[in-house]
């Protein structure tokens, strides 16, 4: 995962990430963008492919200022993104929250969407630190303990880079809005039902030799609500 850093400048929306309406649920602070996108596993990456837009739902990772991706050389959805505008969402459902009225049921949620031009990453050094990032993004702690990408494999591999300047984040929380006829009028339950993702029990390879123990990288991870199968 990326380190916060709280001295950046906050977020300057354009004219393609200016919030229209629910203003008042846009985050502003460059702190509030890194922890939707550190809080993250999936991101969906929108591109134009074959004369239509298709949108499809890939790892990354962030440094700095900076989103990588990647992907096999031969993915056409990667290869059209370079040098192209594209759009790059990542969102945290928190709760359902329950209205008296079917208009204002909701949801409780984190959303950052990020608006620029992926640059294909051709640099050695940087590629090792993006894939290092991306894979930390999912399995934290697990790069340094695990075999890296050989030469082969970084030669089938391609890694894009999505500056952050342009980007939103919107956030919802609390409860329903309703209409106070709705809740003068009453008999009807109302409120938020939280939705979190945990992590289950570590399940062994079917090819692992015995003696290997869970890593401490994952037990971290799955803590504390799940035990290793032994």
């Amino acid at each position: 995962m990326s380190t916060h850093d709280d001295n950046r400048n906050p977020l300057s929306p354009t004219p393609r990430t200016t919030l229209t309406r629910a203003k008042e649920r846009g985050a502003t602070d460059r702190a509030a963008l890194d922890a939707v996108l550190d809080a993250g596993v999936v991101c969906h990456l929108a591109v134009p492919l074959g004369g239509s837009p298709v949108a499809l739902p890939t790892i990354y990772g962030r440094v700095g200022d900076t989103l990588y991706l990647h992907g096999s050389t031969g993915a056409g959805n990667l290869r059209a993104a370079i040098d192209t505008d594209i759009c790059l969402t990542v969102t945290h459902v928190d709760g359902l929250v329950y209205a008296r009225s079917a208009m204002h049921f909701s949801m409780n949620y984190r959303c950052a969407v990020i608006r620029g031009r992926a640059v294909l990453v051709t640099d050695g050094a940087e590629r090792d630190t993006a894939l290092r990032a991306i894979v930390e993004q999912a399995a934290p702690g697990a790069w340094d303990r695990v075999r890296p990408p050989n030469r082969k494999e970084m030669a089938a591999t391609m890694v894009l880079a999505l500056d952050l300047a342009e980007a939103s984040v919107k956030v919802r929380s609390g409860g329903p809005n309703d209409d106070e006829g709705d809740i003068a009028t009453g008999g009807v339950w109302a409120g938020v039902v939280p939705l979190r993702q945990v992590w289950g029990e570590p399940i062994p390879a079917d090819d692992l030799e015995p003696g290997i123990d869970v890593p401490a990288d994952v037990l971290a991870l799955v803590a504390p609500t799940a035990v290793p199968v032994s």
